[in-house]
């Protein structure tokens, strides 16, 4: 199967009370792990692109990957899609370069030009057979290129959402309902909640739409204990509840973005492997361990948060 849209595959998440995962890809392993978990469980996924992983490995890379991972399991749907494209140039280089989707973030703007850019985007991206995903509200934290302050942060408001969407054409809408960017979302001792009821009310004003959210690593702690006996140093870092995300994924959100897991996972087992085997040297070796890591990672997200499994 040649890559996809997500159109299709959000109009069988949202009916179906699932989302799908997009998992953010960086190299060859991290693309392997996904594949092979998504592929035993017969899950629909989006492997996604920020600007950090497009710099990191030079987009053609990438889009190849994804490219053979699509050749290799011609039975899954796969989308290749642009995360936090910065502006038009962007988002129109990646369209024409392969990218199925592309997300246009102009969330930090002011509504009106959040307006413009994206109705721009999605002009240029319908014309070419590509699907859209823009923001509205924004999220704090740091992961890759996007840093916004907690102060900074804003929750996203329903009264916006209609005019937004009409206006833009876009094909689904990323909003800000308490979740973070990076390993590092919440302060010890703190009680994160998502607030559910802004997702709510949003769905009541766009029905059938697809809603997503971005900055939804859960933080596995035993990653985190991996990390810091083998080496490392992570202090307080701590994710979003699952059983929240499990909740919104029954309801209008169709797509959940998965980042600081992954990198989580892939640090611990390289860590683990190279204590345990101080003689080795071959990139393989402790690779290896990495990616069996992303890959438990995935299909633990697929099962028990996404409830994606068997949609395909």
């Amino acid at each position: 199967m040649a890559l996809v849209t997500s159109k299709e595959l959000f109009e069988k998440a949202y009916n179906g009370g699932y989302a799908v995962g997009a998992f953010n890809v960086n190299n060859m392993e991290i693309v392997q792990g996904i594949i092979e978990a998504a592929a035993e469980l017969k899950s629909p996924v989006i492997l996604q692109a920020s600007a950090g992983a497009r710099k990191y490995a030079n987009s053609v890379y990438l889009v190849k990957l994804v490219e053979a991972a699509a050749e290799l399991h011609p039975e899954l749907p796969i989308v290749l899609h642009l995360d936090h494209g910065a502006d038009f140039e962007v988002c129109k280089e990646c369209i024409d370069s392969g990218f199925t989707s592309v997300m246009i973030d102009c969330s930090s703007k002011p509504f009106e030009e959040n307006v413009a850019i994206s109705k721009q985007v999605a002009d240029y991206a319908h014309a070419h057979g590509v699907v859209v995903e823009a923001e509205l509200g924004t999220l704090s934290g740091v992961e890759d290129e996007v840093s916004v302050d907690a102060e900074n942060a804003m929750y996203t408001n329903p009264d916006q959402v209609e005019e937004f969407v009409k206006r833009t054409g876009v094909d689904s809408l990323a909003i800000a309902i308490g979740t973070s960017h990076g390993a590092y979302k919440f302060k010890p001792g703190q009680n994160p909640k998502l607030r559910l009821d802004i997702l709510e009310e949003v769905s009541k004003r766009l029905p059938g739409f697809p809603i997503v959210l971005h900055g939804s690593s859960s933080v596995p702690q035993e990653y985190v204990k991996t990390i810091n006996e083998n080496g490392g140093a992570l202090k307080d870092a701590i994710g979003i509840p699952e059983e929240q995300l499990r909740e919104a994924a029954k309801g209008a959100v169709c797509k959940i973005n998965i980042d600081s897991d992954l990198r989580l996972g892939m640090t611990a087992g390289v860590r683990k492997h190279l204590t345990e085997h101080p003689d080795h040297f071959d990139p393989r070796q402790y690779l290896t361990d990495g990616r069996t890591n992303v890959k438990d990672i995935v299909a633990h997200k697929i099962k028990e948060v996404l409830g994606s499994d068997n949609k395909i």
